[in-house]
């Protein structure tokens, strides 16, 4: 029996506008979409950029405002980083997994290990006199679920959004997108159980599906002056579902790099 040829197919909302606090996002991503001549279908995933979840919901903090206690100065010295700036981290933060001069590694409130908990000073307006920074949605599930409960229409029943960031990896030079938030899919798909091409049980696999969503509308929207924050993905062929993105995190006792 010859199998079906699959194919994915990934398309950026081109000169999508600048997103300010207040920001409808589920309206701006439809106009996009019309301007782009594109409609969603039933099975498409939206990735969208944290960063303009972050601005719609007015994550941005005034550093100026931050006064840093003695253990984030300290830290901030050891790290060469502003202590306000260390200090908004750590409250962001459950606790700092690695630090060396010019990086500081923690594990987010919300679970994921990543650099500066995920804080953000480039591609925002700022100023040298009073500079600020983009915190993460504070809970980037629920932003997901409420642009897919807006986005979904009579003809559009089934559609995912996933809500990307971009962090390192273990072994690995370089960043990639991953989820922080999803909606609309499973989010790891579970294949212990599943044969393979030679009928052997596979017992230890899972993929993450959204991570390597995110992934790919990642290398599309870029991390400089592209303005392609909204990645539409058809043909992804996932499994509906509202679980989230909290089974992406791995237990810190099964975590072999803490």
């Amino acid at each position: 029996m010859c199998s079906q040829r699959a194919h994915l197919s990934l398309f950026t909302l081109p000169d999508f506008p600048l997103v300010r606090p207040g920001d409808d996002l589920a309206e701006l991503i439809s106009t996009s979409l019309h301007r782009a001549s594109l409609k969603l279908e039933n099975g498409d995933v939206l990735v969208i950029a944290q960063k303009i979840v972050s601005k719609a919901e007015n994550r941005y903090v005034y550093l100026k405002k931050i006064i840093p206690t003695k253990c984030a100065e300290k830290l901030a010295l050891e790290v060469e980083k502003d202590p306000r700036l260390v200090q908004l981290i750590l409250n962001e933060s459950k606790e700092v997994v690695a630090k060396r001069p010019g990086v500081l590694i923690v594990e987010h409130k919300r679970g994921y290990v990543h650099a500066n908990a995920g804080i953000d000073q480039s591609n925002i307006s700022s100023s040298e006199n009073d500079p600020r920074v983009l915190l993460l949605p504070k809970d980037p599930d629920k932003s997901a679920e409420k642009l897919c409960d807006k986005l979904k229409t009579a003809q559009v029943s089934q559609l995912s959004i996933i809500i990307n960031d971009s962090a390192g990896r273990a072994w690995r030079n370089g960043s990639i997108g991953f989820a922080i938030g999803t909606n609309g899919l499973k989010a790891l798909e579970n294949m212990i159980g599943h044969k393979d091409l030679y009928d052997r049980e596979m017992v230890v696999t899972e993929v993450a599906v959204a991570d390597e969503l995110a992934a790919a509308a990642s290398f599309l929207m870029g991390q400089a002056n592209e303005s392609a924050p909204v990645v539409l993905i058809r043909g992804a062929k996932v499994k509906p579902s509202r679980e989230g993105s909290g089974m992406l995190i791995r237990e810190k006792h099964k975590d072999l790099f803490r």
